[in-house]
């Protein structure tokens, strides 16, 4: 998978960070998901690789402002860029009602169809030839889920060694084997492509989560899960200070819960707006004295890609 974040700041947009939006592209696709849509993603897509009208399907984790108010904006730019054909939205049904009611009362009418997908007890996930999507009710002021996504790819490659001992020639032959059920040799012997085939198999996965405050709700989801993206809104001094009104996880809280389940990489992000510039490092910093795994501090705009259980952040487009 490529995923892009797209946000990374919460409740409000900060000098160096949007609020919350991540783009998810099971490769080698083309199509892709989108996970929140805070105001302004759509303007962070335009320094992106990510376009609106190969986005197949979104997912919103909960009503709060940050995480939906770019929604409208976003589907009628899609409309005017000349979309055709369908769009999946998962969310709340507030959502749909809302988003339902801005584009009538501002005379906003879109040349494609949504799917509505009420994200509710009944949602049982949403499965396509590229991924799988499942939701994980979360602990919030309001109802708030994760969203875990796994893509499966298969690759078929020859046996060549197999091959050279048939006296297969190479060239067009070993082609035709990849694309047919067999094939007929010079001298007239026919021979099964799949004696000379190899398929692997490869899973990845993620769980991306809304706002919660009990990253534990996740223990039962996270094996074989190979990225954990979840919020480390405060710093365990800071979510104390605030008390538990908010309902927001703190560093050392995901940074326990992450090594708990032996969790091999973990991204936090959607930062409180006081940790500008460098002070988001402190939150870095306590994380690390709880969670031995690979590390990341969300950043708007990083690329990441992940493949064969190995994470690598690839480059950042304002950089």
């Amino acid at each position: 998978m490529l995923f892009q974040f797209l946000g990374t700041s919460a409740g409000i947009p900060t000098k160096e960070r949007n609020v919350t939006g991540l783009a998810v592209q099971p490769s080698p696709s083309k199509h892709w998901v989108l996970i929140d849509c805070g105001e302004g993603t759509q303007h962070r897509l335009l320094h992106s690789g990510f376009g609106l009208l190969d986005l197949e399907t979104i997912c919103i984790t909960h009503v709060h402002g940050d995480h939906c108010l770019g929604l409208p904006g976003l589907l009628a730019s899609s409309s005017m860029f000349g979309r055709k054909h369908p769009i999946t939205i998962i969310a709340p049904t507030d959502v749909q009602q809302w988003v339902t009611s801005c584009l009538a009362l501002t005379d906003s009418y879109l040349s494609f169809d949504i799917e509505w997908i009420p994200l509710n007890e009944q949602f049982n996930g949403r499965e396509t030839k590229q991924y799988r999507i499942e939701a994980i009710e979360l602990s919030h002021r309001v109802p708030s889920h994760a969203f875990k996504i796994q893509h499966e790819r298969i690759e078929s490659r020859l046996k060549t060694d197999k091959l050279l001992h048939a006296d297969v020639p190479q060239g067009p032959l070993w082609g035709q084997i990849l694309r047919s059920d067999s094939i007929e040799l010079p001298n007239g012997d026919r021979l099964m492509s799949a004696d000379f085939i190899e398929t692997q198999r490869e899973t990845v996965s993620l769980i991306v989560g809304g706002d919660n405050d009990q990253p534990d709700l996740l223990r039962d989801h996270c094996d074989q899960v190979d990225v954990l993206i979840h919020e480390a809104t405060y710093s365990q001094a800071i979510s104390d200070k605030v008390g538990p009104t908010p309902m927001h996880t703190s560093a050392t809280q995901l940074a326990k819960f992450a090594q708990s389940v032996n969790m091999p990489h973990l991204i936090m992000t959607h930062f409180s707006s006081r940790y500008g510039g460098n002070k988001v490092r402190e939150l870095l910093e306590e994380a690390q004295e709880s969670y031995q795994g690979a590390l990341f501090l969300a950043k708007d705009l990083d690329l990441y890609h992940l493949s064969k259980g190995k994470l690598n952040r690839l480059s950042n487009a304002a950089e």
